[in-house]
């Protein structure tokens, strides 16, 4: 093995003044294996228009589109964004708030509680089952609020839970409080100068099913407004989405959603259920 450095010549047209420009070209000579030195093929210069401004878009695409990707499947499973069409909620929650659903909520054994704010898909319950549109425009509006840049389906609702499955759920009582299961209930989430509820009612809730209301109860369309509907105004567990955790938007209203220890006193329903005069 030959194991001598290398050496490079120049060309005669290179033996030039050194204090002068330098003329003529330069070629490296490298031994090829048999004694003989063959000039090195230059390297090619690579142009600018083969590097070009597509290349760049290209990457830029594929990186937003990933990001998109990695941002619709965090929605779907892990946490949505969801836009407050109304003021149902305040003062809880504004018009124009984002708040972020955490969709694990609910998905190991846990249930909704009483005070939790949820969101759901009132299909069945508030609303009835609707034709599908245009699939093309569905997929785009669905893309578009599951990033939180549009409006909620107008299936989707955010309440508070008031009632669970067994609950008897009472108003008002003489002192014109809502009771769970006897016991009043202090609602200091309601918006300010509203009455809990301006509609008399007596429901026990079935299993497996919740009772829910608007903290702006005088603006607030919910369980009261469907008692007489095939569902009885209650929301199936099975349709929440996800727990109102967070608000993310705008910037001065971000923190949790603020919870409530209003029903910290209300004791679980009889195990034989309640007494006559209670109905669903």
């Amino acid at each position: 093995m030959d194991t001598e450095a290398q050496h490079t010549e120049r060309d005669p047209s290179s033996d030039t003044d050194p204090s002068g420009p330098e003329e003529g070209s330069r070629s490296a000579l490298v031994p090829d294996g048999s004694g003989r030195e063959e000039p090195a093929e230059p390297e090619e210069p690579v142009a600018d228009e083969e590097r070009g401004p597509g290349s760049s878009w290209r990457r830029t695409a594929l990186v937003g589109g990933a990001c998109v990707t990695f941002l619709l499947l965090l929605s779907h499973f892990v946490i949505q964004p969801f836009l407050i069409p109304s003021g149902s909620m305040e003062p809880t929650l504004q018009v124009g708030d984002r708040i972020l659903v955490n969709k694990l909520a609910y998905r190991f054994g846990n249930e909704p509680a009483r005070g939790d704010v949820v969101v759901f898909d009132g299909t069945g319950s508030f609303v009835e089952e609707q034709p599908r549109g245009n699939p093309v425009t569905g997929l785009l509006h669905d893309g578009a609020a599951a990033l939180g840049l549009a409006e909620p389906d107008e299936t989707d609702f955010v309440k508070r839970v008031v009632g669970t499955g067994g609950d008897r759920v009472v108003c008002c009582d003489k002192d014109g409080r809502l009771t769970v299961n006897g016991v009043p209930v202090e609602e200091r989430y309601v918006m300010l100068g509203d009455r809990p509820s301006s509609v008399p009612f007596d429901i026990v809730v079935p299993p497996d099913r919740l009772w829910v209301m608007g903290d702006h109860r005088s603006q607030s369309s919910d369980s009261r407004d469907h008692l007489g509907s095939a569902g009885g105004g209650m929301v199936p567990v099975d349709r929440v989405v996800g727990r109102a955790d967070w608000i993310a938007w705008p910037f001065g209203r971000w923190s949790t959603v603020p919870g409530t220890d209003a029903f910290a006193a209300v004791p679980a329903p009889p195990a034989g259920g309640h007494g006559a005069g209670a109905h669903g």
